[in-house]
C-alpha cells in the first residue's frame, strides 16, 4: 500500500492511525497498573515522571535552540517551579517562544 501524506485520504489515514497509537497508549497505562503494587516508591516514581518528561522534551531544545528557545525554556522552569503545574508551564513556553519568534522573526 503506498500512502502518500500530501494527499488527504493520505493524511487522514495516518492521523486517525497515530490518534489510535496514542490512545492505545494511554488505556495500556490504566490497564498495566491494576497489576502494580503502588508503594512509596512507585508513587514516588508517578510523580516525578511528568518533569522527567518535560525534561527529556526541552532537553535538546536547550543544547541547540536560539534565543527564543532559551527565553521560552527559562519561562517554562519559572512557571513550574511557580505554580507546579506542568501544563500551565508548557503553555508559557509555547507562549513565551511564539511571541518571541513573531516579534523578533525566527
Amino acid at each position: 500500500m503506498n500512502l502518500d501524506p500530501n494527499t488527504t485520504g493520505g493524511f487522514a489515514v495516518i492521523v486517525i492511525a497515530m490518534a489510535i497509537a496514542a490512545y492505545l497508549t494511554r488505556i495500556a497505562g490504566f490497564f498495566l497498573m491494576r497489576f502494580v503494587v503502588v508503594t512509596p516508591r512507585v508513587e514516588a516514581w508517578l510523580r516525578a515522571l511528568p518533569l522527567a518528561i518535560m525534561g527529556s522534551i526541552l532537553g535538546p531544545i536547550a543544547a541547540h535552540g536560539g534565543p527564543a528557545e532559551y527565553a521560552a525554556f527559562a519561562a517554562t522552569i519559572a512557571v513550574y517551579f511557580w505554580r507546579r503545574s506542568d501544563i500551565l508551564a508548557a503553555f508559557a513556553g509555547m507562549a513565551v517562544v511564539a511571541a518571541s519568534r513573531a516579534a523578533f522573526g525566527g
